[in-house]
């Protein structure tokens, strides 16, 4: 039966409402949790992209002076218009244009084209020549604001791209110094989102929305101070739109950031439920889910369109409104401007250019307000990608950490209490003790804290109470990376990563030769089946491993734990993917593995533990018996009860 949108948004937390990502308690090493926190505000939001222009300041120096020639260029050669107008008219209708009061700077502009006119064509007073030399002109001006225009764009380009790449970078850093915690509970799809959807549009707005809020400012105050100067009535008529437009502009960007905020969220949901489904596709046929899947992912894409829909809307819409605003204005503009010139207050040129003025004046504002779509939609993925950045990363080693040049493997837990949540704890009270050549046994049913255990030792978490100590120091008081290349695990969950065989042997050791890797392999067993792959070890692995069996992935990891020469093994049922036949195959090689190292052992198969010093068995978080086999079966209580009942634990 398919889930509810409702159990869908919960699972994957990705809806915001209010403007606000929802908090959920952290969950447990394969629980899932949430991305939280509140959303910046879009003040802040841009003032900490901008920090990302460290380094570029030149390049938008450049920009700047580029934006302000083209913007000149553009403004001037429209004014140029002015005494070439008024000039044909002259010729035209010598009586009415005589009549006609033009402004100071179009008789200058005039004057200037005049000279020129005198200058290259001496005594030459055709209205022709007067023509061409302005378009001569113009032509001139406008070449050189394709030119600023083009390197503007260049330069612009390469600034949006490095701040997007330092921005990339900045991520992933800081994602490899987020504690396990975090990754545990949160949806790897949702993480990717961040990468990919929201970054992007980080990309657009920086490259396009950051170029034309500048451009529109630049233009906005060249063609102001143009307008004052040909005519102030009419410039005060088009001041006088300005509100409308700012208040539908603001009107409209509240509703759209909203809703592009939720249409980020909804995009994370849908990417998690897909990356989820993709990866757990044979499980999806196992059990005939696929139409329970179909059903579920609709839930979540019919909310998408939703969310999509009125950001789309309301982004879309804010273009033909402000269109519409504009055209208002112009037509009042004209309208005024025509009567002035019937009374004889305003040159026809001059009537032609403010029209043209009126015009670009609210273009950056309908630009503007065309681009908030895409500012919003940029800022909220901004905010997403921010709260990732602000994640409280792994707690600094302490000054005086120790770096354990030598490591040995006595291990001492005393007193340990840990709960993943503050109000539910999940291991009370542990202490055990193992030594260099042990191999300590952990058993229980699922959830009984055989795993947490040993995600204490690695401090993937810290505990709560009580100490762990390896050599006698505290592992709160040893540096990570010396605590954790001294501790190898074979998990469960196999991973591997893209590449040759031999290059994720050698992940448990990057420094090693290839004949300790392939004396690795052997150790594990691994070697002759990977002398059966087509290239041997240098046959490519597709997808985690795809192209091998579960139980061959399994000795791979194996193979890499026994190559990291670790002096404490970790084996979380290590052995559970893996066939009976291959599991006594590999016996002699994991004894090899353990020698003369600490050894945990969290035991799918109670057979693989006989042999083991010591087999605690926990309980609701306790360790409620402890010895080694024979003792156990002696005491004829849980263990014994597991044993008979079953050779392996659910």
């Amino acid at each position: 039966m398919a889930r509810s949108l409702e159990q869908l948004q919960e699972q994957y937390n990705s809806i915001a409402k209010k403007n606000a990502f929802k908090q959920r308690p952290q969950g447990g090493p394969r629980g899932r949790g949430m991305m939280g926190g509140k959303p910046k505000s879009a003040k802040k939001t841009i003032a900490r992209m901008l920090t990302y222009m460290r380094g570029f300041r030149f390049r938008f120096a450049l920009v700047l002076c580029c934006m302000l020639f083209s913007t000149v260029t553009s403004l001037v050669g429209g004014y140029l218009l002015a005494p070439v107008i008024n000039k044909l008219t002259l010729a035209v209708n010598p009586e009415s244009a005589a009549k006609m009061k033009p402004s100071y700077f179009e008789k200058l502009t005039s004057r200037w084209i005049g000279d020129l006119t005198e200058k290259f064509f001496p005594g030459n007073e055709k209205v022709m020549t007067y023509v061409l030399v302005a378009l001569i002109l113009l032509g001139a001006i406008y070449c050189i604001g394709v030119i600023t225009t083009y390197t503007q764009a260049r330069l612009m380009l390469s600034i949006s791209q490095g701040m997007i790449e330092r921005i990339r970078n900045e991520l992933f850093e800081k994602l490899q110094r987020l504690p396990v915690r975090f990754f545990d509970s949160r949806q790897t799809g949702e993480i990717m989102s961040r990468f990919t959807n929201d970054i992007d549009n980080i990309d657009v707005m920086i490259n396009n929305s950051l170029t034309q809020l500048i451009s529109g400012g630049v233009t906005l105050i060249g063609t102001f101070v143009f307008m004052v100067t040909t005519s102030w009535i009419l410039t005060l008529i088009t001041v006088v739109f300005i509100p409308l437009f700012l208040f539908g502009g603001v009107a409209i960007g509240k509703l759209s950031r909203k809703y592009y905020a939720a249409q980020q969220s909804a995009l994370g949901a849908v990417n998690g439920y897909i990356e989820e489904t993709v990866t757990g596709q044979k499980v999806v046929k196992v059990f005939n889910h696929e139409e329970c899947c179909v059903e579920e992912f609709s839930l979540l894409n019919d909310d998408m369109r939703d969310k999509q829909f009125k950001a789309q809307f309301w982004g879309g819409v804010t273009g033909p409104i402000m269109g519409n605003t504009s055209q208002i204005s112009y037509a009042a503009t004209v309208g005024i401007g025509g009567i002035l010139m019937l009374a004889h207050k305003l040159t026809t040129g001059g009537l032609t250019v403010f029209a043209g003025y009126s015009r670009q004046f609210a273009m950056p504002i309908n630009m503007l307000a065309q681009q908030m779509a895409t500012m919003f939609s940029a800022l909220a993925g901004a905010e997403r990608v921010f709260e990732v950045m602000d994640e409280i990363p792994e707690a600094p080693d302490a000054p005086d950490a120790d770096p354990m040049p030598e490591m040995k493997g006595h291990v001492i837990m005393e007193h340990v209490t840990f709960g993943y949540n503050p109000d539910k704890t999940v291991l009370k009270d542990i202490n055990l003790y193992a030594k260099p050549g042990q191999k300590i046994a952990f058993v229980g049913s699922t959830g009984a804290g055989k795993t947490t255990i040993t995600n204490l030792l690695n401090r993937f978490y810290d505990i709560n109470e009580g100490t762990i100590t390896i050599d006698g120091v505290n592992v709160k008081d040893i540096k990570r990376d010396v605590l954790r290349k001294n501790i190898a695990m074979v998990l469960q969950d196999t991973h591997l990563f893209s590449g040759t065989v031999m290059e994720n042997i050698r992940y448990g050791r990057l420094d090693a030769t290839d004949e300790e890797v392939i004396e690795a392999a052997k150790t594990a067993s691994a070697h002759s089946f990977i002398m059966r792959l087509s290239d041997g070890y240098n046959t490519r692995l597709e997808g985690d491993g795809a192209n091998l069996s579960q139980g061959q992935r399994q000795l791979l990891n194996i193979a890499r734990a026994a190559l990291s020469k670790a002096p404490i093994l970790v084996l979380d049922e290590a052995t559970s993917s893996v066939d009976t036949r291959t599991e006594r195959h590999i016996e002699h090689g994991m004894d090899r593995l353990m020698k003369n190292r600490t050894t945990f052992v969290i035991a799918h198969r109670l057979s693989t533990v006989r042999n083991a010093n010591a087999i605690m068995v926990l309980e609701h978080g306790e360790i409620i018996e402890r010895g080694d086999h024979d003792d156990l079966l002696a005491q004829k209580g849980r263990y014994y009860e597991l044993y008979t009942g079953a050779t392996e634990l659910d």
